[in-house]
């Protein structure tokens, strides 16, 4: 039988998802395999309008199972194993709802880049968090040159990377890395409220903001300008929109049916 390294649970909706790989949820191509699974699944699942990824006994993910890199014989094997990592977690930063990353312990290596990969980021005020890989004669694979660069700037994430020095996580939150420094046994209760709190809104605001923002960020600012006014036309002709002003001037809660 096949070992369940990611547990899914689902309470609409919010979507948990736990890597489960003791003791240190080592990232590893079967892991890498079932995470790519569940992702598919909470993107086609429309009730689902925020999910937390986290991991369990007590760390996120130590990193990538060393005995897979020592098992690496040509260029073109390493290239191919990075180019699969690369693509699950392109899934996850692809996600039209946000993915938050709910970090305690470890944070290292393979999965800090899943942490990188995720949208939002809270960590206890115990986690420890870098890209050590330099330390074994190789570099970030699974997009960790890319996201930190752009998530810190360049000169951070060049002394990060270069240096394979591990920050806690109070500096973690001084340059930008993680959003939330909470107390390690909050962190999930934490995550799950921030999580909750984003899917109390309708869910074609949130996915339109998020589009503006991911792909507004890659284009010159009159194009970014252009795709926010044209995602903000879009949801002045929905139900939720007229919902929404509604329920402000009637001064009383919305209720949202993502229409």
């Amino acid at each position: 039988m096949e070992e369940t390294l990611i547990i899914v649970q689902i309470e609409s909706p919010l979507a948990t998802v736990t890597l489960n790989h003791p003791p240190a949820n080592i990232i590893r191509p079967a892991l890498i395999e079932q995470l790519s699974a569940a992702i598919d699944r909470l993107r086609a699942d429309r009730s689902v309008k925020a999910v937390v990824v986290t991991g369990a006994v007590g760390s996120f993910a130590a990193g990538a199972d060393i005995k897979v890199i020592a098992s690496i014989t040509s260029a073109a094997q390493g290239e191919a194993l990075a180019r699969t990592g690369q693509a699950v977690f392109d899934k996850i930063e692809q996600m039209p709802v946000p993915v938050i990353a709910a970090i305690t312990g470890f944070c290292l290596g393979g999965g800090m880049e899943l942490a990188l990969a995720c949208h939002l980021r809270v960590a206890g005020d115990r986690a420890k968090m870098g890209l050590p890989e330099i330390n074994l004669g190789i570099m970030p694979g699974f997009g960790g040159t890319q996201r930190l660069t752009r998530l810190v700037g360049r000169s951070r994430a060049m002394e990060l990377i270069l240096t394979g020095d591990v920050i806690n996580a109070q500096e973690a939150k001084t340059i930008g890395l993680v959003n939330r420094v909470v107390p390690e046994s909050e962190v999930l209760k934490q995550a799950q409220g921030l999580a909750k709190k984003i899917a109390a809104h309708g869910r074609q605001s949130i996915e339109a903001a998020m589009q503006a923002i991911t792909e507004g960020a890659d284009q010159p600012l009159p194009a970014g300008l252009a795709l926010e006014a044209r995602l903000f036309g879009g949801l002045c002709d929905t139900a939720d929109m007229k919902e929404g002003l509604s329920a402000f001037i009637g001064k009383r809660q919305p209720k949202f049916q993502d229409q």
